[in-house]
């Protein structure tokens, strides 16, 4: 069979085009075309349905100069500074403790701390409003090591910390799982010369894990920041449509979510949302960049 007798979509060239070409159309309608007109949107103001005015950097500027945007950002902020500690170092701690044979059975505690990741984040929410409640299973916890009751949900300080706890015990499992996976790429032969030379555990871990594992790192690193700043259902759902008490629990998502939907003020809104998009983008940049992501290999 000749090259012009087949079928133009059985060619090798423009089989792959074929396959894609769902997802091209999908991504430029809802991702790139909606980029577009959110980026449009943040230059007018748009109150509800047919009453568009153009304002130009109005919204930006209003923007700059609300202090409940300023509070959601420092909400936020602390909430993924939060997570981007604990959701390393303690599952990276985990990983390499399970990974090293000196636990019994690590498959039973790897299963076991993964399986938060399976529950839905609404059910997570709602079983936590009870746990952290003042009469909650938490409090009941402190109060044998002789810690007073905390009202998480009913402080504005405590807002973040409640939704820390949320977080480590959700994501744990995940990130877990993330360095195991790094952990087996790394060749055995490295810690038994490190042994022999009289490297002790710590030494090990910090001289070969630690180094070895950096791609990895930065990979949940990265994934973290963005989940940290994505921050949404958990106070949605543990303080009735992100009525935190004092704002304390106030994020930027719940901020354009309240903005959007319940002052219906889309112009300003969108402005919310291409900011944060730009902040997740710089911050992630620089992450990377601190990281040496963009160095060249030797």
């Amino acid at each position: 069979m000749t090259k012009t007798s087949v079928p133009f979509f059985h060619r090798p060239k423009v089989v792959p085009f074929v396959f894609l070409t769902p997802f091209l159309i999908i991504f430029l309608v809802f991702r790139v075309w909606a980029v577009i007109q959110a980026v449009v949107l943040s230059f007018q103001k748009v109150q509800g349905v047919g009453s568009t005015e153009w304002t130009g950097v109005g919204n930006y500027q209003f923007l700059f100069n609300d202090p409940t945007f300023y509070k959601a950002l420092f909400n936020t902020a602390y909430y993924t500074t939060g997570t981007l500690i604990l959701l390393i170092i303690i599952p990276l701690t985990l990983a390499a403790l399970l990974y090293s044979g000196l636990v019994k059975k690590a498959g039973v505690f790897r299963t076991v701390l993964f399986l938060p990741v399976l529950t839905s984040l609404v059910v997570v929410g709602v079983v936590f409003s009870l746990i952290l409640s003042p009469g909650g299973l938490l409090n009941s916890w402190l109060g044998l090591v002789g810690i007073p009751a905390q009202r998480w949900l009913e402080t504005a300080d405590l807002a973040i910390p409640a939704m820390l706890i949320i977080a480590t015990w959700r994501w744990t499992g995940l990130n877990m799982i993330y360095f195991t996976s790094g952990l087996a790429n790394i060749s055995r032969d490295l810690y038994d010369a490190a042994a022999i030379d009289g490297a002790s555990g710590l030494q090990r871990f910090f001289y070969i894990t630690v180094p070895l594992l950096r791609p990895i790192i930065i990979f949940v690193m990265t994934l973290t920041l963005i989940g940290g700043f994505q921050l949404f259902v958990e106070p949605f759902i543990l303080w009735s449509g992100g009525a935190s008490p004092g704002q304390g629990g106030l994020s930027i998502v719940v901020f354009l979510y309240r903005t959007a939907f319940t002052s219906f003020n889309l112009g300003y809104a969108s402005t919310i949302g291409v900011v944060l998009a730009l902040i997740i983008m710089v911050l992630s940049l620089v992450q990377l960049r601190l990281f040496g992501f963009f160095k060249k290999e030797a």
